[in-house]
């Protein structure tokens, strides 16, 4: 099994200097291409706090300029907000000036709050349609010139300037659904999933996803099958509370947007008390501990062998939980130490 990291600039609360937290982002990533990490992804999101990244391309780029190795990938660039030859640029100078090291991710989007102010009338659970028409146009303008009529986007024949290096870009969706997961099959994609803060039955849910896809599209190949958690590893198993009370405060801020309540001041959305949640058990603290990547390097291998046993090629080390930058430094110091020579 292969390591990912997925890291944001992130701010639960006013009181954090943005320059710390983007000198800190930065370290972390730096610890994670000298670590053998395979791939860090950057997001995209915008005008929210707990996850800074307006535009994951001049997050990758500067990324790039500060690391040798690690491939560097967008997770996920919202199909509804671009347009398809300034992403297909974006893409195609990220992945020269990076040395061929471009993983392109493409998504639907998360928020209806962000929907709201990007693609203003456009509901999320429609925004998969963009998605599908937007990645067939990208690898078109990848190969040169191409003209458009689409259900969204018309543009008589460009191209893609600069072109990326790379003969063949890996190309990734997230997926979730049953159709997502044929499409991604269908399409040669690579998958990311993330079964949130839900059990192994989720993740084995995903993997069944993922063979039934392929049994559906005979001769096809097997994307790799990436799966995130929240992970976060401390010295002592007496600290296990620590992350658990810091994913407790962020996912309230995300029940916040995942909901759209509306209620975000100044790019903080407001922490929803659990007890307000009908789905408050899935953030019961003995439940967080033991379905999040938590634990001393020990607990963690032990966790991580079940992912590989279930078929998981890649797991997405999620860096970004509102956890103190000197606990997440440590975690990821353990992980790259201890946790990585496990599965040399």
């Amino acid at each position: 099994m292969k390591f990912q990291l997925a890291i944001n600039m992130e701010r639960m609360d006013a009181g954090l200097d943005m320059k710390d937290i983007a000198r800190h982002t930065l370290d972390m990533v730096q610890m994670a291409d000298r670590g053998e990490f395979n791939i860090v992804w950057a997001a995209e999101h915008h005008a929210l706090e707990m996850t800074i990244a307006p535009n994951p391309f001049s997050i990758l780029t500067w990324w790039a300029e500060h690391t040798d190795r690690i491939r560097l990938g967008t997770a996920v660039a919202v199909a509804a907000y671009w347009h398809p030859i300034k992403l297909a640029g974006e893409a195609g100078f990220l992945d020269l000036i990076s040395g061929g090291r471009l993983e392109f991710g493409i998504g639907s989007g998360a928020y209806q709050r962000e929907f709201d102010r990007m693609a203003p009338g456009l509901k999320q659970q429609d925004a998969w349609r963009f998605m599908q028409e937007m990645l067939p146009c990208v690898r078109e303008l990848w190969k040169g010139d191409y003209e458009h009529n689409g259900e969204f986007w018309s543009f008589p024949t460009s191209t893609a300037v600069p072109k990326p290096v790379q003969e063949e870009v890996p190309v990734w969706v997230a997926a979730r659904a049953p159709i997502t997961y044929d499409y991604a099959v269908r399409e040669g994609c690579n998958i990311l999933s993330w079964p949130l803060t839900r059990g192994m039955d989720e993740a084995e849910a995903y993997m069944q996803r993922l063979e039934d896809a392929m049994a559906a599209n005979p001769g096809a190949k097997r994307p790799t099958m990436a799966m995130m958690r929240h992970t976060a590893l401390y010295d002592k198993k007496d600290d296990w509370i620590v992350p658990v009370r810091a994913a407790q405060r962020q996912l309230s801020q995300f029940e916040n947007l995942f909901k759209n309540l509306g209620d975000v001041k100044d790019g903080f959305p407001k922490e929803i008390p659990f007890d307000q949640l009908g789905n408050r058990a899935e953030y019961d603290p003995r439940m967080l501990h033991e379905n999040l990547m938590f634990g001393t390097p020990d607990e963690v291998i032990a966790k991580l062998k079940r992912y590989e046993a279930l078929g998981v090629d890649e797991f997405v080390y999620y860096a970004s939980l509102g956890l103190g930058l000197t606990e997440q430094k440590r975690s990821l110091e353990l992980f790259c130490n201890e946790v990585i020579p496990a599965f040399s």
